[in-house]
């Protein structure tokens, strides 16, 4: 159940609702109004400064030509107001506000909405150093490095099988990141990387005999 206050001359104000989404899809913000009528008036804001972005007036849609920020991306049902981005971009995150005036009173509607970067498939490479003269009798392991470039709002995870080995995080900075892993040569478990964020995931599952093949057996 949504939770309400009662704002100064009863308004009546829902609690934030958080929207994620992926960069390139479409979201709709719904206005939960059944049917607009000829007097009502529905606006829809965004960011902290709360620029105007579509509006509802005596049954005429504007939809603020000048506005810079989202092109023809908005679409804003006429039977409804609900406001609907199509090919969201990333800098298209923040607050939405709602207002809704009508003969019934006025209320207010707030979306957080979180636009997600498309995520690429993590690389699995092999660290070539193994196969060095020094290195060549003794080490019986592969050594192998999980990586991503320019990413943020991720977590980057080698599995086992459904079995989480390690992780590593990054917030809202976008750098790269790896992970090493070390298997045996011969062994016959099944390992994978996973990149996710709250909205997606992308996986690089490991070839054991591709990449780690025996010093000895590489020319």
């Amino acid at each position: 159940m949504v939770a309400r206050t009662q704002g100064v001359f009863g308004a009546d104000i829902d609690a934030v609702k958080s929207v994620s989404v992926t960069e390139g899809d479409s979201v709709s913000l719904h206005s939960y109004v059944t049917e607009v009528k000829r007097d009502d008036q529905i606006l829809w804001m965004f960011g902290p400064k709360e620029t105007r972005i579509a509006e509802i007036y005596k049954e005429n849609i504007d939809m603020f030509d000048n506005n810079e920020i989202f092109g023809d991306r908005l679409q804003m049902d006429n039977q409804t107001g609900s406001l609907t981005i199509r090919n969201i971009r990333t800098e298209h995150s923040g607050l939405y506000k709602l207002t809704v005036i009508s003969n019934r009173g006025t209320s207010y509607k707030r979306f957080n909405v979180s636009v997600y970067a498309l995520l690429p498939f993590p690389i699995i490479t092999r660290d070539s150093s193994q196969c060095s003269s020094s290195e060549r009798s003794t080490n019986q392991n592969c050594s192998l490095l999980c990586s991503v470039l320019n990413v943020s709002a991720v977590t980057l995870s080698w599995y086992k099988g459904n079995s989480l080995l390690s992780s590593i995080s990054v917030s809202d900075l976008s750098i790269s990141l790896s992970l090493p892993l070390e298997v045996e040569y011969q062994e016959n478990n099944i390992y994978s990387c996973v990149i996710n964020n709250p909205v997606t995931n992308q996986t690089t599952h490991l070839d054991i005999t591709q990449l780690c093949q025996p010093c000895e057996d590489q020319s």
